[in-house]
């Protein structure tokens, strides 16, 4: 059970990640705002697969503790923190002299791209874990 959650994990954090870049250039088109100051490929996949890896060892833990209701609580608590999450870009305050139309269209692309993990874990999971 543990090799198939951390299986999911690396899928979903993989695919997200993916998402992520695609979603960021889209927005970057779209805006005419260039973000790489604040956000690069590299920094979204890590923290893609940090947080559905991290998401499948609490989903493995909590199926091992409390194996009726262990999916139950975990997708309640993955919800939760995901929309918690989204707290950082809503509160962070960038520095006076930065670039102002990042300042307007950071939070936004920032939020978006929260749910993204916790979107596509879940699209995954049923895939690989019955």
């Amino acid at each position: 059970m543990f090799k198939k959650s951390l299986f999911v994990g690396v899928t979903a954090g993989i695919l997200s990640g993916v998402a992520s870049i695609i979603f960021t250039g889209v927005y970057k088109e779209i805006t005419f705002v260039d973000f790489s100051p604040v956000v690069n490929a590299t920094n979204l996949i890590g923290a893609c697969m940090f947080g559905c890896v991290l998401a499948s060892i609490g989903f493995w833990g909590l199926m091992k503790v409390t194996p009726k209701y262990g999916e139950i609580i975990f997708n309640f608590l993955f919800t939760i923190l995901t929309f918690a999450s989204i707290l950082g870009p809503i509160g962070y305050k960038f520095p006076l002299d930065f670039n102002e139309e990042i300042t307007m269209y950071f939070p936004f692309l920032a939020i978006t791209l929260h749910f993204f993990p916790a979107l596509i874990w879940f699209a995954v999971k049923p895939i690989f874990i019955k």
